[in-house]
């Protein structure tokens, strides 16, 4: 997977320095050996682990204790490509993202839902058994083959000097009685040790490469394709917003201060004690237009409130709580500001669960905490309503879902009957463009 402009390599990775002149003299070779070594006690532990698991769960199934088991057998791949993920780095610099999604909801059943559904827990479990049955082994041959020919004709004076001096067996095959000898067995295994360098370091980058195309995420192509949308929505979004406020500044410029001299030439109006029925018409009016000009001013709050400009999102917030007509308590531990496009949709989006809360909670009390994790932002709306809360059951949350997604982010329900209802955004700080 060739690495964007705006994410370089920080330095060659294995192919590359086999290619290059001092590539015995740099630390790619102990690398190599080292990936290929740690490969044994990782392939012997994860099919120790797989053959328990099969045999547990098949002999255990019966009694239907062993069906986790055997659930667990199908997700063991997970934690297997999250360590080779890891071990990677070793020799290449380029990072292999995780190819697995957030889960639809939250709790152990829908992580367990979204994992089963996805094809890279499949293809991980497929590695896994690579890697136990198959991999390990030839890396061991490999290098213990190396390993013992060096090794072995590095140490014949030591065997030699061990016999006395008389004689000594290298290798198995080669009978020597005399130091000369000994000494070119040792020369002999100083030669073969660089030599060996070259072909462990060909088998350790084909394997980092293997590992790569099994556990990599969708193919570049498609990935590109997912970038360039995740732009194109992002430019929807800033077009949007942009809207938004321009009709909120000809509403607030134009039509709220056109209400307001006419609400005040009525007041002077009034002033002039005209006769009956004109005062009562007058007085009519003025009142009318002061509706207008408050149903305006909300409007205006509505598509896009000045505080969300000036302050931020937790003053937004705040001010929507001393509105509610349910107590709300805001707890919000946030950077400075965040991107406009973010603090818009967190805002509606957490007008629409308040609405809802009044609406048809019957709480009566409810709570907005947010918080950095990670790079996104997670608020959460918490009321101790009756639950039962869906967002299939209406437009309001199945839109505020569809406004959340344009920013890759997820909103995340748990509403059992009975209650309490929590209503979590989980949203990147980072726009999507600077992002992909």
């Amino acid at each position: 997977m060739p690495s964007s402009a705006a994410d370089p390599l920080p330095s060659p990775g294995l192919w590359q320095a086999l290619r290059q002149r001092r590539y015995l003299r740099s630390a790619w070779p102990w690398r190599a050996t080292l990936y290929l070594l740690t490969s044994v006690p990782l392939g012997l532990a994860t099919l120790t682990a797989l053959l328990l698991l099969a045999v547990a769960g098949s002999a255990l199934s019966v009694l239907l204790i062993g069906i986790p088991l055997l659930l667990t057998l199908v997700l063991a791949g997970i934690p297997v490509a999250a360590v080779e993920r890891r071990r990677l780095r070793l020799l290449d610099p380029r990072p292999l993202a995780p190819a697995h999604r957030d889960p639809d909801g939250t709790g152990l059943s829908s992580w367990l839902r979204t994992r089963l559904r996805e094809r890279a827990t499949w293809r991980e479990l497929g590695y896994a058994l690579l890697f136990a049955l198959v991999l390990w082994p030839l890396e061991a041959l490999a290098v213990g083959t190396a390993l013992v020919i060096c090794g072995g004709l590095i140490a014949a004076p030591v065997m030699l000097a061990a016999n006395g001096g008389e004689e000594a067996r290298v290798l198995k095959i080669w009978l020597i009685h005399s130091p000369p000898p000994a000494v070119a067995a040792l020369l002999a295994g100083l030669v073969l040790l660089p030599l060996f360098a070259y072909p462990l370091g060909a088998l350790a980058a084909g394997r980092a490469e293997l590992t790569r195309q099994l556990l990599r995420a969708p193919e570049d192509g498609l990935d590109s394709r997912i970038r360039e949308l995740g732009r194109s929505r992002m430019r929807l979004v800033d077009a949007f917003e942009a809207e938004r406020r321009r009709i909120e500044r000809d509403l607030h410029d134009g039509a709220q201060q056109r209400l307001v001299a006419l609400s005040m030439t009525l007041g002077l109006a009034r002033l002039e004690s005209p006769a009956e029925p004109l005062a009562g018409l007058l007085a009519k009016a003025h009142k009318e237009a002061g509706v207008a000009l408050a149903e305006i001013r909300e409007l205006i709050r509505g598509i896009h409130p000045q505080v969300l400009t000036d302050r931020g999102l937790a003053a937004a917030v705040e001010d929507i709580a001393d509105r509610s007509v349910i107590p709300v308590d805001v707890e919000f531990a946030l950077p400075d500001r965040l991107p406009q496009a973010v603090e818009t949709a967190v805002y509606f989006a957490v007008c629409e669960a308040l609405a809802n809360v009044a609406k048809h909670s019957g709480a009566e009390r409810a709570r907005v905490s947010g918080r950095t994790e990670k790079g996104r932002l997670v608020v959460e709306v918490y009321d101790d309503g009756a639950g039962g809360a869906d967002t299939g059951g209406g437009t309001g949350l199945q839109g505020v879902a569809d406004r959340v997604s344009v920013l890759d982010g997820r909103l995340l329900l748990s509403s059992p009957p009975g209650g309490p209802t929590v209503f979590r955004l989980q949203v990147p700080m980072s726009p999507a463009e600077t992002r992909t």
